[in-house]
């Protein structure tokens, strides 16, 4: 018998959280079975800017931490964004093709954003339009948390077409904004975990639907 010829890995863009770091996200994404990141190809990168606080990371892992972005105290001013994005996008031309983005917290509400922004032409217009976003305890520009920039005031505008899946965590302070969020996907498909605002271990079922999204995703 022939042997199947081995399917592409999607090449994944990985977007850290607040005051977080490619380290730090890529030590809990490569806790999840082999048998999904075997399948992927993951790059992870550290954001522009390096933290302008304290993280709430300290202490569980070592720095330097990041952030990708700033805003004031109730997120209805954003300062650095477009630089961020410029940042990425000369990041995807260096090391593209780029197939999808996943992010985590800051990261994933980034990285919802950029498939609207890409469509609008405001943003990341260099590089290939990303087919799909991985979204764990992700927000919506413009949801109940979050006020909207500039740039991705029409990012939302119309529905989401590429696949999406989304995490949401039962414990999660963000949950609301997680399923808010959802409503802007077309196809989104969902993954439920009891814990907070973290990247959760897949068990068997949530490994089953991650497994599923990756089978489609190959297909793109």
């Amino acid at each position: 018998m022939e042997k199947e010829p081995d399917k592409k890995k999607p090449r994944i863009l990985c977007l850290h959280g607040f005051r977080g770091s490619a380290e730090i996200l890529k030590k809990l994404v490569l806790r999840w079975s082999e048998s999904v990141v075997d399948k992927l190809d993951l790059v992870f990168l550290n954001a522009p800017f390096p933290a302008q606080g304290k993280s709430a990371l300290e202490g569980f892992f070592d720095p330097p931490y990041f952030e990708w972005f700033q805003s004031n105290k109730d997120f209805t001013e954003y300062y650095n964004f477009e630089e961020c994005l410029e940042y990425i996008e000369d990041f995807m031309s260096k090391h593209g093709p780029i197939d999808g983005v996943l992010g985590f917290s800051q990261g994933a509400v980034l990285g919802a954003a950029i498939p609207g922004m890409q469509r609008e032409r405001v943003a990341l217009t260099k590089v290939q339009k990303i087919k799909f976003v991985i979204i764990i305890s992700g927000a919506k520009f413009g949801g109940p948390s979050f006020g909207v920039p500039q740039l991705a005031a029409n990012a939302f505008s119309s529905p989401i077409n590429c696949p999406s899946l989304h995490f949401l965590g039962e414990a999660d302070f963000q949950k609301k904004d997680g399923e808010i969020l959802l409503e802007s996907f077309v196809d989104p498909q969902v993954i439920h975990h009891s814990k907070g605002h973290t990247i959760p271990r897949l068990d068997e079922s949530s490994l089953e639907i991650m497994l599923g999204f990756i089978e489609k995703i190959q297909k793109l």
